[in-house]
């Protein structure tokens, strides 16, 4: 798995999630947002909207009070209209331009397949 926060002032560092560990609610809530994401976001501005996708650790009970609590702006998963391209541009846009990118061959292994995601976000440098 890949996060990454998008905005009209830039993007955040791509964050992977290793093979094999299992991206739970507890698991995500406690590394991606508060370790990661939040202190990348804050650091491209003070004000911004925090909005996920529909994957069931963003939707877990506590990470939506965790970023209630910690996010002046939040739309929470209630609030998130069923495929909405306008309000969701990462999943309807960007991701599907990185995977033109990222998947023109074949790819061997998770080495080239990182790689090739930080070549595709021009991103020189991985976080885990």
């Amino acid at each position: 798995m890949v996060s990454l926060g998008v905005s009209a002032l830039g993007t955040t560092s791509i964050h992977f999630i290793e093979p094999g560990v299992k991206d739970n609610g507890q698991y995500y809530w406690e590394g991606l947002p508060m370790k990661k994401l939040l202190p990348d976001i804050r650091h491209l501005s003070d004000f911004y909207v925090f909005q996920q996708d529909s994957a069931p650790a963003h939707r877990a009970r506590e990470t939506i009070k965790l970023l209630t609590m910690e996010t002046a702006e939040f739309i929470p998963p209630t609030l998130w209209p069923p495929n909405s391209p306008g309000l969701n541009p990462v999943d309807y846009k960007v991701w599907s331009i990185m995977q033109v990118k990222v998947y023109k061959k074949r790819i061997k292994d998770t080495d080239e397949l990182r790689a090739r995601i930080l070549t595709a976000g021009g991103n020189g440098s991985a976080h885990y």
